[in-house]
Parts: structure tokens; C-alpha cells; sequence
């Protein structure tokens, strides 16, 4: 009787959670706007919109602090009003998120329009994404990445590949069918590595002579049809350094929208001491430093959460080489 309590109890207990849970309560009210044409028309009515002009997020200034406005629908029709746009622009629209009020987020790209008129009326600036992600708040920037990869995905995807004949989103922009052929088209992400490769004392930092002076960055590359995360390690380590990963293991992941839409496998990867022959990084492509907060000037005791600004690790640039700045970076919890 006492076993049979047990599970009585925790089934019972997991449906309460469950049933109380504001996070799995707005993923399946997401879900439902996915799904449903109807229910996701009648959200766009007390939903706010994201606005962007050829993919550039629109911020505004206030003080010392960037802002992301959100638009109301009646705002965003008294705006489009003003030039005099009579299609249908929700049907333009895709869904980002929801408050945990259940307040819908859409992001709608005004790219047709003239910029500076909309900026001018807006009372802001749409700004590079690139530089947007440097200066709003964590949340809005994970917001805005997701909008920017979401809606560049439905402009490079308006035909079959296939047939050739034009797709048709949903409503909520979470998928493409082309009706000729009946294929269903859904966002993808591309995976990507990068890699924080360690001899077991120092970590190794590599630099591009594009690079500003000062700038280094992991190693990280694509992977490639077929391969694990720990085979693409390996294989970037070899190509890129010439040295050969003895052990690889997971730390963290992070959604990245250049050059489109890619998914950050964030590693650690082991070499053995003697394949290291450099001591320290200086004009050269590659070489390991004695302790990578040092490299940085910070204190060894500070720890921060993945995707904060004062974490170890630097995220690649634009090309996923790190071609291009600085970005995003993660917590290297071993080193």
C-alpha cells in the first residue's frame, strides 16, 4: 500500500506542477498560436510588435539606456496609416515569445517603407543588429536575435526548392508550405562548435590578421553533414592549430543569428602538453596563455552565467571564425 501511495502522490504532484507552471503554461500557449491561424489573429489585437527595416532592430534612446519599444496594434496601424499602407501588414508579422501574462510578441519588418520618414515619426533609429546586442537589455537582445534569424529565414524561403513555386507562411510565421507540393519548410539552425582547448594548465587563444590589436577568440567552425559535435572538435582543432583533442566534453549552448541562424555547441577540448610548443599569444595565429582570466585582467573568483558580457570565453565573430568583433561569451566552468 505504502508503494502504491508513493506513486499516487508523485503522479498527483507532477499534475499540480504542472498545472501551476508558468513556464510550460505559455509554451503551450505558444504552441496553440503555432498551430492555430485564428487564435494567433485574435493575439496580434493585444499583442506588442518589434519593429525592424531590413532586418535592423529599431531602438530608441532614453538618458544613457537603449530601449526596445514595444508597439500595440493600434499604434501600429495609426502608423502605417500615415504612409498610406493598405496591405495586410500582420500577415507580414512572426511570432517571437509571450510575456508570462500571456501578452504575445510579434516581430514585423518594415523594410518596404522610408527608413529615415519611419524613424523620424518613430522618434528612435533602427540600428545594426551587431551593435544593437552590445547595448540593450540581456533579455531584448536574446529577443532580437531570435526576431532578426526568424524573419531573414521567411525572406530567403518564399520558394519551393522543389517546384519552384511560392510558399505560403502560417500566420504565426513558424513554418512554409508550398502547396503545389504539398512540403512543409520549418526554420532550421545551423550547429557550430567552439572549442576552449587547454593542455591542462594553460588554454589556447587563436587571432586572424583581420583581428584589432588585442582581440583573440576560441577556436570554431560548421559542422559538417554526418559528424558529432565531438568529431567536428577535432576536426577544427587539426585543421586550424594542427593538434590533435585527446578528450572533448559539452559545456553550454547559445543561439547565434550570424551570418543566419546558428546554434552554439560551446566545448572544452584536452591536447596533451607537449603538442603545445607556443607559451603565450602574442602576433602569431595561435598560442596558449598561462590562465585565461589573466589574459583578460580578471579576477580568478568571478564567475558568470552563459551568454553574460564578463564571462571567459569570447563567441566568434560574424563568419563563425571570428573574423569580424567580439560578441557574446560563456563560462568556461573548468579553467
Amino acid at each position: 500500500m505504502a508503494a502504491i501511495y508513493q506513486v499516487a502522490y508523485r503522479r498527483a504532484s507532477s499534475l499540480i506542477c504542472r498545472f501551476h507552471s508558468t513556464y510550460v503554461r505559455k509554451m503551450r500557449y505558444l504552441n496553440e498560436l503555432k498551430e492555430d491561424d485564428s487564435l494567433c489573429r485574435q493575439a496580434q489585437t493585444s499583442g506588442g510588435f518589434y519593429l525592424f527595416h531590413n532586418l535592423s532592430p529599431f531602438l530608441q534612446k532614453v538618458g544613457k539606456k537603449y530601449l526596445v519599444p514595444q508597439l500595440s496594434a493600434s499604434e501600429m496601424k495609426r502608423i502605417l496609416e500615415k504612409f498610406k499602407e493598405t496591405e495586410q501588414w500582420t500577415e507580414k508579422s512572426v511570432l517571437i515569445g509571450c510575456s508570462d501574462e500571456h501578452v504575445p510578441h510579434f516581430a514585423l519588418d518594415l523594410g518596404a517603407l522610408e527608413k529615415s520618414d519611419l524613424e523620424a515619426g518613430l522618434k528612435g533609429a533602427f540600428t545594426d543588429l551587431r551593435k544593437a546586442l552590445f547595448v540593450v537589455d540581456g533579455k531584448d537582445a536574446s529577443l532580437l536575435a531570435s526576431a532578426q534569424s526568424l524573419l531573414r529565414w521567411h525572406d530567403s524561403h518564399q520558394y519551393c526548392s522543389k517546384t519552384g513555386q511560392p510558399t505560403q507562411k502560417n500566420l504565426a510565421g513558424s513554418k512554409r508550405v508550398c502547396h503545389a507540393s504539398g512540403i512543409t519548410y520549418y526554420p532550421q539552425m545551423s550547429p557550430v562548435v567552439i572549442t576552449l582547448v587547454s593542455d591542462g594548465s594553460r588554454c589556447l587563444l587563436a587571432r586572424q590578421p583581420s583581428f584589432p590589436q588585442g582581440m583573440y577568440t576560441a577556436l570554431s567552425g560548421f559542422c559538417d553533414v554526418g559528424e558529432s559535435v565531438e568529431e567536428t572538435v577535432r576536426r577544427e582543432v587539426a585543421e586550424e592549430v594542427g593538434l590533435e583533442v585527446e578528450s572533448v566534453w559539452y559545456t553550454a549552448s547559445q543561439h547565434w543569428p550570424f551570418p543566419s541562424s546558428c546554434l552554439m555547441l560551446a566545448c572544452h577540448a584536452l591536447v596533451g602538453a607537449r603538442q603545445a610548443e607556443a607559451n603565450t599569444v602574442g602576433e602569431q595565429s595561435y598560442g596558449f596563455v598561462a590562465s585565461l582570466r589573466k589574459a583578460r585582467g580578471q579576477s580568478t573568483n568571478q564567475y558568470e552565467q552563459p551568454g553574460t558580457r564578463g564571462s571567459p570565453l569570447v563567441w566568434p565573430g560574424g563568419d563563425c571564425g571570428g573574423s569580424q568583433e567580439r560578441t557574446q561569451i560563456f563560462k568556461a566552468r573548468r579553467w
